[in-house]
């Protein structure tokens, strides 16, 4: 048991962080492989894990245990999937503003529609996210968070320190915060529409507006991509302090 425990409960965590996370959690990589993966990196996390209290998987505390093994890794995962959505709902404003909301595409890793400047927002997100090392971060904080929840610890006093429902006005702030720039282009744009139409009467303006829009709104997103890391730093930052600050 002195032998088991050190390892089984951090592979539990580990894993279910693998189960939600985004990339980890990819159809592409197979199952086998994630459970390998959360095995080695348990494994490996042995020399920073100490003082680890000892909990038998088979006495009365090893299911709460489990619960709370797993509660927790599903709850980093799911904060770190908020981080991809915020910039996904960001793509889905431009395309709105764009009118490319009805090009739309079966996503098969959420299983539902996503317009294709949502897509392509989260394609440059997790281009991103592999280029800064995101996943290498993703394993630090699930090792720190046993500094800050360690096995055996409630999982309600977890929730109630990491107030996930906090993230939800982060990720529209952190949306509206992405698409700000193109929604003033684009507003300024479709003003100026509005005043051509007045002043032109006979031009149809129908007719020449969506291709202005959609050019107008392509070279934006071409400005502004190369902006787009720092907010998503800053609110995977502040995630990933959520398990690893406390």
């Amino acid at each position: 048991m002195a032998w088991l425990s050190p390892v089984l409960w951090p592979f539990f965590r580990v894993l279910a962080v693998f189960t939600s996370a985004p990339v980890f959690s990819s159809r592409v990589m197979p199952v086998r492989a994630r459970v390998g993966l959360a095995l080695l990196v348990a494994l490996c996390a042995q020399p920073s894990l100490q003082g680890q209290p000892l909990v038998s998987f088979n006495g009365p505390l090893g299911l709460e245990t489990l619960v709370q093994q797993v509660g927790i890794g599903l709850a980093m995962g799911f904060s770190i999937r908020v981080v991809f959505a915020s910039v996904e709902l960001a793509g889905e404003l431009v395309g709105l503003q764009m009118g490319l909301n009805f090009a739309t595409f079966f996503d098969p890793t959420n299983n539902t529609q996503t317009s294709a400047v949502s897509r392509f927002y989260g394609h440059m997100t997790v281009l991103l996210f592999i280029v800064m090392n995101g996943h290498l971060l993703v394993l630090l904080a699930v090792v720190r968070s046993f500094d800050a929840f360690p096995v055996g610890a409630s999982l309600l006093q977890m929730l109630a320190k990491v107030r996930l429902f906090d993230l939800g006005t982060d990720l529209f702030a952190s949306a509206l915060w992405i698409a700000l720039p193109m929604i003033a282009v684009l507003l300024l744009v479709n003003l100026t529409l509005g005043i051509v139409s007045r002043v032109a009467p006979q031009m149809n303006i129908f007719a020449i507006g969506f291709p202005v829009t959609l050019a107008v709104g392509l070279l934006g997103i071409g400005v502004t991509l190369p902006m787009l890391d720092q907010p998503f730093m800053a609110l995977f930052g502040r995630t990933i302090d959520l398990f690893a600050a406390h």
